[in-house]
């Protein structure tokens, strides 16, 4: 790996620990407002304002996520990497500023509110830090292999596998409405989901790191 390279996968973790630290400030004000005795759920009501406030403040981080891989990268698959290394850096110091700051989360297995969009997700904490730690490894070896003039070209089984791993792992997030939407105690984790989402995500990338197939000399010959 060239040092250029080296340097920027380091600046875009940089951003994400700091950008961390932000997100989490917001966290511990909105949890000294509605949980002042510890965040637990079930969840609580918010403002109306507020949850326009937090929508809006989470497509704002999506974009400047996307920004910083856009301005880190040189093309294409490079700048979904940095994307993708931010944002799994990001999330992973969000929980480490929290447990300096708040000493939560007591332990990995404990349930946050992971994101708002289109439903609220909820989880426990291992699930996206799994998740991050995927996408910060993936983001490293596609700059890498792209740096040292491999390819990464994900063709439709690639694709496929993709999908099906983003519509569980989002599932496993997302499918207990009665938690997110009633104010009722989660139903236990679908850790199945999960980690079959991973495993999918893991092969989908391997495809996608495949050399393109070469045509085999002389398997043509005039008669």
């Amino acid at each position: 790996m060239s040092r250029d390279v080296l340097q920027r996968i380091i600046w875009v973790g940089v951003f994400g620990i700091a950008f961390a630290f932000v997100e989490s400030s917001v966290v511990v004000y909105l949890r000294a407002i509605y949980y002042p005795e510890g965040f637990t759920f079930p969840l609580r009501l918010i403002d109306q304002q507020h949850v326009l406030v937090e929508l809006a403040r989470e497509f704002s981080t999506i974009a400047m996520l996307v920004v910083v891989g856009l301005i880190a990268g040189k093309r294409g698959w490079e700048r979904f990497a940095y994307s993708v290394i931010g944002f799994g850096v990001w999330d992973i110091f969000y929980y480490v500023w929290l447990k300096v700051v708040l000493d939560w989360p007591s332990s990995i297995t404990e349930w946050d509110v992971l994101f708002l969009i289109p439903l609220p997700w909820i989880g426990p904490v291992l699930a996206p830090v799994l998740v991050s730690l995927l996408m910060i490894g993936c983001g490293i070896a596609i700059v890498y292999r792209l740096d040292t003039g491999r390819s990464f070209r994900p063709g439709i089984r690639s694709w496929g596998l993709s999908i099906v791993a983003t519509v569980l792992i989002l599932f496993s997030f997302m499918a207990d409405t009665g938690a997110t939407l009633h104010g009722q105690v989660p139903e236990p984790y679908g850790y199945s989901f999960l980690v079959i989402g991973l495993v999918l995500y893991s092969l989908s990338f391997f495809l996608a790191c495949r050399p393109p197939p070469t045509p085999e000399s002389g398997s043509s010959h005039e008669e």
